[in-house]
């Protein structure tokens, strides 16, 4: 009798242990699922996809991948299906014609910062105010405008202006980071330069700056920036989709977000985990 109940036992203990067992790999297999996520060496891309990277992982048990590229391919992986999101399209004119070409298979998603802008820009002390005195002025500037990667929607913007305003310079191409390395080491010498430039992005809270007026309009109104995923997100992973379409920041947000994953020493996702802390009634509305 005894051995017989003790067999019952031992049965009963391995039964719960291969349901536990099994409960628990469903669940950490549903918590390994992989977000793959897009950006661009841009301020603010860096800043929401790293946001986003920390939000999924730590508040909703997701896997996150990263990937930085140049635009073009950024877009091209996300039509594609092999990722499933990018955060930072601006729109109607910056990447409209990226639209044109792969809108069909993509999902916008809605906005994620609005009243975001793109121009030529100078220090506050440079005696210009407007595109049109550029070639007047240009060894002030050494018939040079810092640019960014050369295949950005700013960048064929500011080789339009070149041609519409007569411009006699040459747009150096580059990077973001490059750009504003070479705006810090001149505004430290208080000398001039002109920059290809956008906002929102932290050098216009760390530095005094301004846009220059271009009554061309070549750079286009204010813009609104996007966020795009792939076809079939909202049916693979619902929870995330949600979570991306009420993504959403101001300018005070991106603005102090920025700030602090731009500063020196510090990793981008560390940061954007600690600011994500930080705000925490923010984060709440957008995964509850």
């Amino acid at each position: 009798m005894k051995k017989s109940i003790l067999s019952i036992l031992v049965l009963c203990v391995l039964v719960m242990s291969l349901a536990g067992c099994g409960g628990g790999a469903d669940d950490s297999a549903k918590g390994k699922e992989t977000v793959k996520l897009g950006y661009v060496n841009w301020s603010e891309g860096i800043a929401m996809t790293n946001l986003a990277a920390a939000v999924l992982e730590e508040k909703m048990g997701y896997d996150v991948e990263l990937t930085m590229a140049d635009v073009a391919p950024v877009f091209t992986s996300v039509a594609s299906g092999n990722t499933d999101a990018f955060l930072d399209v601006w729109l109607p004119v910056t990447h409209e014609s990226f639209i044109e070409k792969y809108g069909d298979d993509m999902v916008d998603l809605g906005i994620s910062y609005e009243n975001a802008l793109l121009g030529l820009v100078v220090p506050s002390y440079v005696e210009i105010d407007s595109i049109e005195e550029l070639n007047d002025n240009k060894e002030l500037f050494d018939g040079e405008i810092i640019g960014i990667d050369a295949g950005a929607g700013l960048m064929a913007a500011a080789e339009k202006s070149i041609e519409e305003y007569g411009l006699d310079y040459k747009l150096l191409m580059g990077s973001g980071p490059t750009m504003t390395a070479a705006l810090g080491k001149a505004i430290d010498a208080n000398e001039p330069i002109v920059v290809t430039g956008w906002a929102p992005h932290w050098k216009f809270a760390r530095w005094d700056l301004k846009v220059l007026e271009d009554p061309k309009g070549i750079f286009g109104e204010v813009e609104n920036i996007h966020k795009y995923s792939r076809k079939g997100l909202e049916e693979d992973m619902p929870e995330v989709a949600e979570f991306l379409k009420k993504f959403k920041l101001n300018e005070a947000e991106l603005g102090d977000l920025m700030g602090a994953v731009e500063e020196e020493g510090n990793e981008p996702l560390e940061a954007a985990k600690k600011w994500m802390n930080e705000h925490e009634e923010l984060i709440n509305s957008w995964i509850k």
